[in-house]
């Protein structure tokens, strides 16, 4: 079971002008479910995206970089579940591009206005005739359901999933220029994540307008606030994007510079919202009992605090401790010093679990009790604090724990 998360509900979710969406049962993988997704931007809007950094890249990131590189201006997005395309060499290639040039010529657009994505099982050939099919009813879907509401994006939050166990959407409300605005976002992701993108899907979409250029700048900006610092296992995935989308459809004069008055106002409504996707996909962690935080203060810059923070997210023996509810705390200390900080001092390091003070000067409190510990393990929610005692730096990663359903779930996944 998720923790502490519910489904979203369709009068949350708040339409995008400029925005419409269509889902299909194309069965790629299996009958009987929503596993085609199409979203059709309306011309002028703006888009920008960051993607996997796993070497081992899967055709659809590979395409998707090459037609953004264009600068053909991006018009439609296609998702695909059920299978990643990845691992599949020149054909998968040649698949992710005959996906973009059947929608585009459906479109009327040039194939490179088209951005693919693909999530599931790796190293499997894309069944080609399912997928290419299953476009007629998604475009029909698109161009027929009202939009008036959010059960658009609701059923694409649905159709991207793999084993997640709930959809992840959520919208905002917010003020700029004078204007109100509106975002929405969904996302997909249970295991195999990890930073720098990870085995999720991430597609945001505000009608705020923003001058093409800093798209780039302002998905990178969301990402490393979010998606970015979650993880559930530590694998890094193939087929890992996050894609923010500018309708411009609110009217106000573009944002040209994060920087500026109006580029903060975008990033401070647009952060949280990010911030939200990704804690659902760590809420929503296979076979996850408990969502983590984990703060790390006193460094000498961010860069070491989460080398620190994603020691101890990432250690089997913590993630499988806070499962237990066992305050063997000594190995978020072995974590810490293991994390490759150079010259650290464990002499000056501090540790909390919630309001417990664990650990102090690199030695147990004098006044810790394991049954303190214990205690404060015990919620669905735990805080950990370190302090390396160093700078005044800081940085935060959300995690969760390893329980027996992480494992059976991995055994099973492609059954």
């Amino acid at each position: 079971m998720p923790v502490q998360l519910s489904s979203p509900a369709v009068a949350d979710l708040l339409p995008i002008a400029g925005v419409r969406i269509g889902v299909a049962e194309a069965g790629i993988r299996k009958a009987n479910r929503k596993d085609l997704t199409v979203f059709l931007l309306d011309e002028g809007s703006a888009v920008g995206a960051v993607f996997t950094r796993n070497r081992y890249a899967a055709a659809p990131v590979q395409v998707c970089r090459e037609h953004l590189a264009s600068g053909q201006g991006v018009r439609a997005l296609v998702i695909n579940t059920g299978n990643a395309n990845a691992g599949t060499g020149e054909s998968g290639l040649a698949d992710a591009r005959q996906t973009c040039t059947a929608l585009a010529r459906s479109l009327g657009l040039h194939h490179e206005q088209v951005l693919p994505f693909s999530t599931g099982v790796i190293m499997e050939p894309l069944p080609m005739d399912r997928l290419l099919g299953g476009l007629p009813a998604a475009l029909t879907s698109a161009c027929s359901a009202q939009h008036d509401s959010g059960a658009q994006w609701l059923a694409a939050a649905q159709g991207i999933m793999t084993t997640d166990t709930l959809p992840k959407a959520a919208s905002v409300s917010f003020e700029l220029e004078g204007r109100a605005l509106r975002a929405t976002g969904i996302a997909k992701g249970a295991g195999m994540i990890r930073p720098n993108m990870a085995t999720m899907l991430g597609f945001l979409a505000t009608d705020a307008a923003v001058a093409p250029e800093l798209m780039n700048e302002l998905a990178r900006r969301l990402a490393d606030a979010s998606f970015n610092r979650v993880t559930v296992d530590g694998d890094t995935s193939t087929n890992d994007s996050f894609v923010v989308i500018a309708t411009g459809q609110a009217g106000h004069p573009p944002v040209t510079d994060l920087s500026s008055p109006s580029g903060r106002a975008l990033l401070d409504a647009l952060t949280p919202l990010a911030q939200r996707l990704a804690h659902a996909i760590v809420r929503d962690g296979e076979g996850a009992t408990k969502f983590i935080t984990i703060r790390v203060e006193g460094g000498r810059d961010t860069a070491e605090c989460l080398r620190a923070a994603y020691s101890v997210a990432h250690s089997p023996l913590v993630k499988t401790a806070f499962f237990a509810s066992d305050p063997n705390l000594g190995r978020i200390l072995a974590a810490v010093g293991y994390a490759g900080i150079d010259d650290l001092d464990v002499g000056g390091i501090d540790l909390w679990l919630g309001d417990v003070h664990v650990v102090t000067r690199g030695g147990r409190h004098p006044q810790y009790r394991e049954e303190d510990g214990q205690r404060v393990m015990k919620p669905a929610e735990i805080e950990v604090r370190i302090g390396l005692g160093r700078g005044t730096a800081s940085d935060t990663v959300w995690t969760c724990d390893f329980s027996h359903e992480y494992v059976t779930i991995n055994a099973d996944y492609r059954s």
